[in-house]
């Protein structure tokens, strides 16, 4: 089984594998835990082949999603996985130059909304100085 991620030095390869219409998510052999959580947090599945040690791991968009829905999820995946600090190449026949678009202004509207802020505690009322009056 070949892990384009390995091959490539990256640390998420998205494609749709060969003689398929599935959307792949290859990650590098050992990737991190965290890594493997934000794919399927993003909606991939996660599969696993136990051919000893190292085990391969690899995710695909769920087959139950009609092929824009796919597309959809794969682009909106990109943007999420760069901001997390990782590298990532989308093959062409899956990106989508409007649907990454969408998910990078998407993703800066989600976190650009402020924080809640705890209101200001109440200052008493400032006392002015009675106003000097000449005779």
């Amino acid at each position: 089984m070949a892990n384009l991620a390995d091959e490539y030095g990256t640390d998420v390869e998205i494609y749709i594998k060969a003689l398929t219409t599935t959307i792949h998510a290859d990650t590098p052999t050992g990737a991190p835990a965290g890594l493997h959580g934000l794919l399927e947090q993003l909606g991939f599945e996660r599969h696993e082949y136990p051919t000893g040690e190292p085990l391969y791991i690899w995710h695909t968009v769920p087959d139950h999603l009609g092929a824009e829905e796919q597309k959809r999820l794969a682009n909106r995946a990109v943007p999420a996985l760069l901001l997390a600090g990782y590298t990532v190449n989308c093959d062409p026949e899956v990106f989508d130059e409007a649907l990454y678009q969408q998910a990078v202004h998407r993703l800066r509207a989600h976190t650009a909304r402020p924080a809640p802020q705890q209101p200001a505690p109440a200052r008493s009322p400032s006392v002015s100085a009675p106003a000097r009056r000449t005779p």
